[in-house]
């Protein structure tokens, strides 16, 4: 039994596999591998450990005639097509609730940080420029009181509807359906996408990409939205139409933004790069020990059921 992991994970998620008797190949590089390069690790296994950068397609998949589990080290699986897997019989495997909080955490850090531009003001002040105390010095914006709109009340949703209830935050979203748990959950309440667009000082997308969802966020949205108000992109980069939006950020129609994620990720335009009115991150909404260390976990469970119990996994997209 063999496992290629495409980058190296948690040592926890490791020790499983070990503990199992699995062979494991770990990509050996501090890189993403090519197509090419992942099909040569993974020629000769049963099971491959993928992260969200893996585009998973039907050609590679036909070039792994092994393959039995693909676990993907994310919650998202739109980087495989997991309806051809199914059509071969492969398990596809995600590691969804693990980082719900985590990511809720960042999301709400990103709000702050762009509302009251907090990187900017420690560049600033690392670069020895603060010289006292000034009445317009890094003027942003309040968070408290003010309103929330959240496209798509699934878990990482509910989880930052609940922390704006601590900033006395009114809290809308947006989603096909209403979510009546979900508003039972966290007071949210259900409205169409431009009336969200128009009455939210904060917007921040947690929905998943789809086709339907891909450049949700386009010119028609960006302008309903307050010339103070600011959207945050947790979720995929592709949601929202990334040229209109620098053009708005650029022209101070919307106050600012704050990025995760980006629609060529990892590439990230010069033009956003250098506007002074965004805050961009480098994918790391569940970047915290315990999280990485649980999917990792998740992960390992799934490529163990499958390969040394002959068991669907618990957590499978199909």
């Amino acid at each position: 039994m063999k496992v290629f992991i495409t980058r190296k994970i948690p040592e926890k998620g490791i020790e499983i596999l070990k503990n199992n008797n699995i062979e494991i190949i770990i990509n050996p590089y501090e890189r993403q591998l090519e197509k090419e390069e992942i099909i040569t690790y993974a020629q000769d296994c049963e099971a491959i450990i993928t992260l969200l950068s893996d585009k998973i397609d039907r050609e590679l998949i036909d070039r792994l005639p092994k393959m039995k589990i693909i676990a993907n080290y994310a919650v998202g699986y739109n980087n495989i097509d997991f309806n051809y897997c199914r059509e071969k019989g492969i398990y596809v495997t995600n590691t969804p609730g693990v980082l719900t909080e985590t990511t809720a955490d960042l999301g709400f850090a990103l709000i702050l940080s762009t509302a009251r531009k907090i990187p900017q003001s420690h560049i600033f002040t690392k670069h020895g420029m603060f010289k006292g105390w000034e009445p317009m010095l890094f003027l942003g914006h309040d968070v408290y009181g003010k309103t929330l709109g959240i496209i798509g009340l699934g878990r990482i949703g509910q989880a930052v509807a609940k922390r704006a209830s601590g900033f006395s935050m009114n809290v809308l979203y947006y989603s096909p359906e209403k979510n009546v748990e979900g508003e039972k959950n966290t007071g949210a309440v259900h409205t169409d996408l431009e009336n969200l667009a128009q009455k939210s000082d904060f917007i921040i997308i947690t929905c998943p990409l789809t086709e339907k969802t891909k450049h949700m966020i386009d010119r028609k949205v960006l302008s309903k939205m307050k010339q103070t108000a600011i959207l945050i992109n947790l979720a995929r980069g592709p949601i929202v139409d990334e040229k209109v939006l620098i053009e708005f950020l650029k022209n101070d129609k919307i106050a600012g933004a704050g990025f995760d994620v980006y629609e060529n990720e990892p590439e990230i335009p010069d033009e956003l790069k250098n506007l002074e009115n965004v805050v961009i991150l480098p994918h790391i909404g569940s970047a915290s020990y315990e999280t990485r260390t649980n999917m990792a976990v998740l992960s390992a469970q799934a490529v163990v059921s499958t390969l040394v119990k002959n068991e669907k996994p618990d957590i499978t997209v199909w």
